[in-house]
C-alpha cells in the first residue's frame, strides 16, 4: 500500500510499538492534551484563525511592519511565523510589531537560538512547528522509535522553554496521521507531555476520504489546523475553489476541535491578496455549512 493511500489507523501503529518493546511506556498511560467538551461556535471566526506561510511566501516581499499593518488591516490577531536565514535579523523586530498591533505570536517555524533567545526575553512561550521525520525502519515501530530518539531532544529543549512543540505533517511516513499519533504519543509517554500535532491540509490530500476518521483520531493532540482548498491532484488551492471544501469544514465543525484554525499564503504571490481570497472563500463556505444559501462566489484575486 502506498504512502499516500495509508489507511488512518494509529492503533495498528500502536499494536506494532507494543510488539518491539515499548509497551511498558504505551500501558502506562498517554497523558491526554486538554479536550473541549465541543467545538466552539465561532471557530471559523476572525478571532480564532492564524496567519501562516505569510513570511517567506510573500512576493512583496513586507517588511516586519508592514507585514503587521497588513495583518491588522485583515483583521487577523494570531500568526505563526515561518522564516528564512536572511530573516533572522528582523526576528526581534517581527516580535514587537506584533506586539504593538495586539497579534498574539502563535507558533514559530523550526529552531533557531537566536529566536529561542528573544522568546525568554519578550516573555513569550509559541508553538514551535517542526516537520515530523520519516525515518528508515523494517517496521513501523522501529521507524517510530528512530523518530522519537531524533525528535527528544527538541522536545526536551522546547519543554524547558515552557513552549509546546508541534510535529508538523510535510509528506512521507511522519506525514501520515496515523504515524503523527504514534510518535506524539510515544513522545507524550516518554514524558514529553507538551508535544502535540499540526495537520496541514495543503499536505493531506491523501487523506480527504478519510478526514474525518483521521481528524478523530489526532484531535486529542492537535494542536493547530491548517486549512486549503482542497482538490484531488492540486496541492493550494484557495478556500472555496476546492471540491471538497465544505465537507471538510463540516468535519472540521463536528469533530469537537476548538483550537486555532490556519489560513496560509505560501504561493509567493501578494500574499495580502492570497490571505484576502482565502478569507472571502471562507466567507463564502460559512453561510453553506449553517445550511443557509451562499452569495456569489467570490472573485478571486490570485491564480
Amino acid at each position: 500500500m502506498s504512502v499516500m493511500s495509508r489507511p488512518c489507523r494509529p492503533w495498528a501503529v500502536a499494536t506494532a510499538i507494543l510488539s518491539a518493546g515499548l509497551a511498558a511506556a504505551i500501558l502506562s498511560g498517554v497523558p491526554a492534551a486538554a479536550e473541549p467538551a465541543a467545538a466552539a461556535p465561532d471557530i471559523f471566526a476572525r478571532k480564532n484563525l492564524v496567519a501562516w506561510c505569510i513570511v517567506p511566501f510573500d512576493g512583496k516581499e513586507r517588511s516586519p511592519a508592514e507585514r503587521g499593518a497588513m495583518l491588522e488591516e485583515l483583521g487577523i490577531t494570531r500568526v505563526a511565523y515561518d522564516w528564512r536565514p536572511k530573516h533572522v535579523p528582523e526576528f526581534e523586530t517581527e516580535i514587537l510589531e506584533y506586539a504593538k498591533r495586539g497579534i498574539e505570536y502563535v507558533a514559530f517555524w523550526s529552531t533557531h537560538p537566536e529566536a529561542f533567545a528573544l522568546f525568554k526575553k519578550h516573555g513569550l512561550t509559541p508553538q514551535v512547528w517542526i516537520t515530523a521525520p520519516s525515518p528508515e525502519g523494517a517496521t513501523d515501530a522501529e521507524r517510530v522509535a528512530a523518530a522519537v530518539a531524533r525528535l527528544a531532544p527538541v522536545a526536551t529543549e522546547v519543554g524547558t522553554m515552557g513552549c509546546r512543540l508541534g510535529l508538523y505533517n510535510h509528506g512521507g511516513w511522519g506525514g501520515e496521521p496515523a504515524n503523527l499519533v504514534a510518535v506524539c504519543e510515544a513522545l507524550r509517554a516518554a514524558g514529553h507531555e507538551h508535544v502535540g500535532i499540526v495537520y496541514n491540509l495543503h499536505h493531506g490530500h491523501g487523506h480527504i476520504a478519510d478526514f474525518a476518521d483521521c481528524l478523530a483520531a489526532m484531535r486529542p493532540h492537535l494542536l493547530c489546523l491548517n486549512l486549503n482548498g482542497m482538490t484531488e491532484g492540486t496541492k493550494i488551492l484557495q478556500l472555496g475553489r476546492g471540491q471538497h471544501d465544505l465537507a471538510i469544514l463540516r468535519a472540521v465543525r463536528d469533530s469537537g476541535y476548538a483550537g486555532p484554525i490556519g489560513i496560509i499564503g505560501h504561493t509567493n504571490d501578494d500574499v495580502e491578496a492570497r490571505l484576502r481570497d482565502n478569507l472571502d472563500g471562507l466567507d463564502w463556505l460559512l453561510p453553506q455549512l449553517a445550511g443557509r444559501a451562499p452569495g456569489p462566489p467570490p472573485q478571486y484575486r490570485t491564480p
